[in-house]
């Protein structure tokens, strides 16, 4: 005798079905964006102005793109390699996202990388700034700058600019290494001589002594280099050890006066020049849209360029979206993300369909102190910038 289930046994099995059914339906109408940023620790500011840029961003554009929902998964990494690659795996294999996002330094991009590439997942670079995160990430696009795109104007700048000889003073960690690499060989093919090198400790730096070797070799200018949200020790320290009284010129890296800090470094920093993508006081109607909406958004505090970057990042993932209709498997999303363009807060960019990586205007700057507020103003401009390491 063949035995049967009981009605109500069969309802729910059919019942269970559909909510399956139902599941994974929602499921494939919503693009999860995994962010992985330090939101405390010594590079906090940083994962506060990449979120804050997302929150814009989504406030802005809707959380809707090409009739999908966008989900953002925000996790915190404290700034720790091991934490992001943990967080990394949890996002890819319990919250099934689409995308990757963030990364605050480059030795978090380098633990998540392989994750991302075995897991076939886009991987949007909107901090680290170390060329070959690229090479080591088939699946990642970048939103933010290379190292050597900046370093390499800089040096060029410096030799152009009657600055005989100089000493670099830089983190010492890959993005550090990488822009000692680029300005001294701009700086020396320009006819300039670098007659010291300094390398600052990455964790907890004092800048104090590395400033006196500097001063000790009487450069004409010090070309300094340090992650976005040091450059305020480092300014203080050099204001505190008369450097800038001394003659000796800075011609850095954007990222030492950082716009989200460089008001409260006081006018110890005035005259200083940097190149990079970006400044608060990018004189386009674009850049002022964003500018007033940033900083009404978040009690008044300006944006940076990693604010931007953050924002370009949310701006290429929709735009991809709309371009493959909604289809968020990674090697066609990937696809769609190549040779993008458009006009960012921080100029037209584009992303580089064979290298993956920004294509930018990198400007030179000088503080000044303008409507009350000191800002980098852009005086000379290099435009539609690759990385010459790539």
């Amino acid at each position: 005798m063949r035995s049967r289930l009981p009605r109500y046994v069969v309802a729910l099995a059919a019942a269970g079905a559909v909510m399956a059914g139902a599941a994974v339906a929602n499921a494939q109408d919503t693009v999860k964006i995994g962010v992985i940023l330090p939101m405390t620790g010594p590079f906090q500011s940083t994962g506060w102005q990449a979120n804050a840029a997302i929150n814009l961003f989504l406030k802005q554009k809707g959380s809707t793109v090409a009739g999908k929902k966008i989900q953002v998964i925000l996790k915190e990494d404290a700034g720790v390699a091991d934490n992001a690659k943990r967080l990394a795996q949890e996002l890819i294999v319990n919250d099934r996202v689409n995308v990757l996002l963030g990364f605050g330094l480059t030795p978090i991009a380098m633990a998540v990388a392989p994750l991302a590439t075995e897991a076939k997942i886009p991987m949007v670079v909107t901090v680290a700034s170390t060329s070959a995160v690229l090479d080591r990430a088939p699946f990642a696009v970048r939103t933010i700058q290379t190292i050597p795109q900046i370093a390499n104007i800089v040096g060029a700048w410096a030799a152009k600019n009657k600055i005989k000889n100089a000493v670099t003073l830089v983190s010492d960690y890959a993005p550090g290494h990488d822009a000692e690499q680029w300005f001294i060989r701009s700086f020396e093919q320009g006819g300039g001589k670098v007659i010291e090198r300094l390398r600052v400790p990455l964790a907890n730096p004092d800048f104090a002594p590395f400033l006196q070797r500097a001063r000790d070799a009487a450069p004409e200018a010090i070309f300094a280099f340090m992650p976005a949200g040091v450059g305020g020790i480092f300014a203080k320290q050099f204001a505190e050890r008369g450097l800038n009284k001394s003659g000796i010129k800075i011609v850095s890296m954007s990222d030492v006066m950082d716009d989200d800090l460089l008001n409260g470094m006081g006018d110890a920093v005035l005259g200083i020049i940097t190149g990079g993508p970006y400044s608060v006081a990018h004189p386009s109607e674009s850049n002022k849209t964003f500018v007033a909406a940033f900083r009404a958004a978040n009690g008044n505090r300006r944006p940076n360029i990693v604010s931007v970057a953050a924002y370009d990042g949310m701006e290429l993932i929709f735009r991809a979206l709309q371009a493959t209709k909604g289809v968020a498997e990674g090697p066609v999303l990937l696809e769609a993300m190549k040779g993008l363009a458009w006009e960012s807060p921080r100029g037209p960019i584009k992303i580089d369909a064979q290298t993956r990586d920004i294509v930018q205007n990198i400007y030179m700057r000088r503080v000044e102190r303008r409507n009350g507020e000191l800002h980098n103003i852009e005086f000379e401009s290099y435009p539609a910038v690759r990385d010459p390491a790539r």
